[in-house]
């Protein structure tokens, strides 16, 4: 029996009918698909690795204590290993359809919190591997999950043995309420202390964050209504993706000296900029204010991804016009940002629970959820994850693709997760049902955004290396004491190309 932590016990708290906390992502795959019975047994054999797999929760009679996971007696791989196939042709909207509905469904609070399902027939001889995993249980594995297990950086060729188990008898409710008695009488101050840090240690960062975040004047005064990006949401989703390659991402880094996570930041506000225009919504110095969880580099780190995280509030300019200038703002308010108390020490993400891109994906909804509640005017929350740069394998299928899902809360109908993944990035857009059916105009704005950046960057090398040409080319002085003249370097900075157009996949 293993007792929950307070984390654990606030993710499960925050669920409801209409609020799921449950993480996902979805991974392509080049075909055939495995048989099913190949990947069940890959799974068994992996489950001593994560025992919380095999696990339930049971709560405390009168809630005296945090509820305990136990050992389900009842356990069946088969369950949580689902099957589903595409109808004809097996198009990308059937699946993000299909992940919409798969996002819509809460977890079986009865049994084990996680679901795996194989999803067969989409188009190019491909198959999918949808994970979708509760907060409270991937918190409590130091981040380690099922699908991260099951791929390698070489297809797996050898078979392993599931090993046998013996689940542990699920105690009585005597039992936990003696259980639950022994802690508060044992160690009455460490239970006090380990509630009420939990809880303060979020609340002083967030208190930290509202001390300066009011002091950012990109665009003064700044508009920063919310209009239809916030509001009541229903208990159903929408899903959508987007990709770019993460080389242009840091070809565009590298031309205007911003970070990756600007350049994503850059895209994601032009994508909100063309959404709202489509909706019919003013965009003149407005601000889309976002919640981010983002790496803290020095100057010379900005290329590299580390454990090193901090969390802001970010303001994605959307009233500006061309995304090159969304980058500029954005890499200024950020670098301010950075020698200010209004970024979260990375101590206070990771001290709860340990630190993995799945977990950083929980603690980023869960600190949103509270600064919800302190801080006026957070419209959506953006996530922008490191992945590995190499091709992964489930057994012998090389995947190919691999998109996350982040979860919505309070009044919050939109979120975008990136996930970069073998020299592309993936963004996940998750939805509200009811208000949020465009979500493939917020979807082409990102790569649009991503596009015109591109453009800019290739107009700026272009003008650099002019300049440097002319650079090289010194005055020549003849006996006579006249001279001849380099050439005139070309322009500064390429003219700007109308965003009028949605970039088409």
């Amino acid at each position: 029996m293993e007792r929950m932590t307070v984390t654990d016990a606030q993710f499960l708290d925050l669920e409801d009918g209409f609020h799921h906390m449950h993480l996902a992502s979805i991974g392509i795959f080049d075909g055939p698909p495995p048989s099913y019975d190949d990947i069940l047994d890959y799974v068994a054999t992996l489950l001593p690795r994560v025992p919380r797999y095999r696990r339930k929760i049971r709560r405390v009679p009168f809630d005296l204590q945090r509820p305990v996971w136990v050992d389900d007696e009842h356990f069946n791989v088969r369950y949580h290993l689902r099957h589903a196939a595409l109808p004809d042709p097996g198009s990308d909207s059937q699946l993000r359809n299909l992940m919409g509905r798969l996002m819509s469904q809460q977890l079986d609070r009865t049994k084990p919190l996680w679901e795996l399902w194989i999803v067969e027939n989409l188009s190019g001889g491909r198959w999918a591997l949808v994970s979708k995993v509760h907060q409270a249980l991937v918190d409590g594995i130091e981040g380690s999950d099922i699908l991260t297990l099951m791929l390698t950086p070489e297809p797996l060729k050898t078979r392993l043995e599931a090993e046998p188990w013996n689940p542990r008898p699920e105690p009585s409710d005597l039992d936990l309420l003696l259980d639950a008695g022994r802690d508060l009488a044992t160690s009455p101050m460490e239970q006090y202390r380990s509630v009420t840090g939990a809880f303060d240690r979020p609340r002083r960062a967030i208190e930290q964050a509202s001390h300066s975040l009011y002091q950012l004047s990109a665009l003064a005064p700044p508009d920063r209504a919310a209009g239809s990006l916030t509001g009541p949401i229903g208990p159903h989703r929408r899903w959508h993706d987007a990709t770019v390659s993460l080389d242009s991402v840091k070809r565009i880094r590298a031309a205007f000296e911003g970070s990756v996570n600007d350049v994503v930041l850059a895209a994601i506000a032009h994508g909100f900029r063309m959404l709202l225009l489509d909706r019919g919504e003013p965009v003149e110095r407005r601000l889309v204010r976002t919640f981010v969880p983002v790496s803290v580099h020095s100057t010379d780190e900005k290329e590299e991804y580390d454990n090193t995280v901090s969390a802001t509030f970010t303001d994605l300019p959307v009233g500006v016009d061309h995304p090159r200038d969304a980058l500029e703002l954005i890499t200024r308010q950020l670098e301010r940002l950075k020698d200010t108390d209004q970024a979260v020490a990375g101590e206070i993400l990771t001290s709860l629970s340990g630190f993995s891109p799945p977990l950083l994906l929980a603690l980023g909804t869960r600190a949103a959820t509270s600064a919800a509640g302190e801080l006026e005017g957070i419209h959506t929350i953006s996530a922008n994850l490191p992945g590995p740069q190499i091709t992964l394998y489930l057994l012998d299928r090389p995947m190919v693709e691999a998109y996350p899902y982040l979860p919505l809360r309070n009044d919050l109908r939109l979120a975008v997760a990136a996930f970069s993944y073998n020299h592309k990035l993936y963004f996940g857009l998750t939805g509200d049902y009811d208000t949020s059916d465009d979500l493939d105009v917020l979807a082409d704005g990102i790569e649009e955004g991503i596009a015109e950046l591109l453009e800019a960057a290739e107009g700026a090398e272009e003008a650099s290396t002019a300049d440097a040409v002319s650079e090289e080319v010194q005055p020549q002085f003849s006996l006579s004491g006249c001279c001849s003249t380099a050439r005139s370097s070309g322009p500064d900075r390429p003219s700007r190309t109308p965003a009028h157009h949605r970039f088409r996949r």
